[in-house]
C-alpha cells in the first residue's frame, strides 16, 4: 500500500522527502501513520528496483518553512518515479484483485488514485467493495439479531452504530457505483482511453 501511493504522488511531480510524507498523510488519512522510519526504506525498496530516481540537492538549500526544524538531510533528496515506475504504477492501477477492495487501507489508497484507473477496473473494485461491505453489513445484523436480548443498552447502541456506519457506506458505494455507470465506461477522467500510460497530474500544492 505504501509503495503504491509513493508511486502515486511522485508519477504527479518529483517531491523531497518532507513533501512527499505530508502528501502521504493527506492522500492515507487516518488510515496509517507514516513516519520516516518506514517511508525512507519504502523509497529505498523503489530506487533498488529502479522505479525512482534520485537527486541530491546543494546540502544549503532550505527546505520549505513548515518543514520540522530537526528534519535531516534526507529530507532535501529529490525523488522523480522512472519509466520503469510509471510502467510498475500503471501496472498496479490496472489491478482489480480482492486485495482492492477487501482491505479497508488499501481500498482508500486505491480511490484516490482513481483518476489515474480505467473506469472498468474502477467498476470492479467498487463493485467488489460493495459486495464486501454488505457482507459485513449482514454479519452484523445476524451477531444483532442473535444477541439482542442479552446486551445491555449500551454496547446494543455500539453495534447499532456500526450497523449504520456500515450501511451508510452501502449507500455511498452505490452512489459512486451509479455514477460511473451514468459517466459511461471507458475513459479515466483525465481523459485518456484504458491501456493508455496513466496521464502526468498536475503538480500539487
Amino acid at each position: 500500500m505504501l509503495e503504491f501511493a509513493i508511486l502515486g504522488l511522485l508519477h504527479q511531480s518529483p517531491m523531497h522527502g518532507y513533501e512527499l510524507r505530508k502528501q502521504l498523510a493527506q492522500v492515507l488519512g487516518g488510515l496509517r501513520s507514516i513516519s520516516y522510519g518506514s517511508l525512507y526504506p519504502a523509497l529505498k525498496r523503489l530506487h533498488a528496483a529502479g522505479y525512482v530516481t534520485t537527486d541530491e540537492p546543494d546540502p544549503r538549500a532550505p527546505l520549505p518553512a513548515d518543514a520540522p526544524p530537526l528534519t535531516g538531510r534526507r529530507g532535501k533528496v529529490v525523488y522523480t518515479i522512472t519509466a520503469e515506475g510509471k510502467e510498475r504504477f500503471h501496472e498496479l492501477v490496472g489491478q482489480a484483485g480482492p486485495e482492492t477492495y477487501d482491505d479497508d487501507g488499501l481500498f482508500g489508497v486505491r480511490l484516490a488514485f482513481f483518476r489515474h484507473t480505467a473506469a472498468d477496473v474502477r467498476l470492479r473494485i467498487l463493485e467488489g467493495r460493495r459486495r464486501t461491505v454488505e457482507r459485513q453489513r449482514e454479519g452484523l445484523r445476524a451477531s444483532l439479531s442473535r444477541t439482542r436480548e442479552r446486551l445491555d443498552r449500551y454496547t446494543l447502541e455500539l453495534q447499532r452504530h456500526g450497523l449504520e456506519s456500515v450501511d451508510r457506506e452501502v449507500r455511498w458505494l452505490a452512489e459512486l457505483i451509479d455514477r460511473e455507470l451514468t459517466d459511461g465506461q471507458g475513459r479515466r477522467d483525465d481523459g485518456a482511453t484504458p491501456g493508455d500510460p496513466p496521464a502526468q497530474a498536475p503538480p500539487g500544492p
